[in-house]
């Protein structure tokens, strides 16, 4: 009895998974290259060729992959923020729900304390790298715009919570509040008091808990805090 081998077209999803996998595992060896080398050299000091020799890959490969070098620093950009390479955005993100799970105006503002911890943590270095390379690189000026105004969105986003926009303090417009809240979201902060002062992040959160409250709402929440006393090390 013949045994006929299997019709091309039925092997064709397998092997379309394998490249497909392939592809993908390539993909995140070039950010992961490219991630290090901007963090260690900056965006002027670090080429296409560079990450394709740390990647383990052709510079062909990084080009058909991901076309230009600030295509590439977005894409290092986007997974520093987001964690991963899943095309959610940031506001569907499990680390998210915490903000539109929240009862109250203070838990609101806590979670997203969290939130701004998380990506000041992953993100903050790559964020300098970003600001940075506009100094000398006019092409990463509309990602570094679009990382501001990104910012901002998500600044709106909480305070558009029906229970914070309830709260806001007398004569506290919400694009106001929207604009402080975008200048406290900044991954520096994290930056410059944790990595930079010493602060432990939980003192980082409490602070920034507390500071977007007192700024913010009309009656805020507290609870006794020595946030500012506490280090983890000494200043560098």
């Amino acid at each position: 009895m013949d045994v006929k081998p299997p019709a091309d077209g039925a092997r064709r999803p397998y092997r379309s998974a394998v490249r497909a996998e392939s592809a993908r595992r390539t993909r995140a060896a070039v950010v992961r290259a490219a991630h290090d080398l901007f963090l260690e050299h900056g965006y002027g000091g670090t080429s296409l060729a560079d990450v394709a020799l740390r990647a383990g890959v052709a510079r062909p490969t990084v080009v058909a992959a991901f076309g230009t070098k600030p295509a590439l620093l977005k894409r290092v950009l986007d997974e520093a923020l987001a964690g991963d390479d899943e095309p959610v955005p940031v506001r569907d993100r499990p680390w998210f729900a915490p903000v539109w799970d929240a009862g109250t105006a203070a838990d609101a503002l806590r979670a997203y304390a969290d939130v701004c911890l998380l990506i000041g943590r992953r993100a903050g270095h790559v964020v300098e790298v970003v600001r940075r390379a506009t100094d000398s690189a006019p092409e990463v000026a509309d990602l570094w715009e679009g990382w501001l105004r990104g910012r901002r969105a998500g600044a709106a986003m909480v305070v558009e919570r029906d229970v914070v926009s309830a709260a806001l303090r007398p004569g506290l417009t919400p694009a106001t509040a929207a604009d402080v809240l975008w200048t406290l979201n900044d991954p520096d902060l994290f930056v410059g008091l944790v990595e930079h002062q010493g602060w432990a992040e939980e003192a980082f959160r409490e602070w920034l808990a507390d500071t977007m409250a007192r700024l913010l709402l009309d009656e805020p929440q507290q609870a006794p805090q020595q946030h500012a006393a506490r280090r983890t090390r000494p200043r560098r």
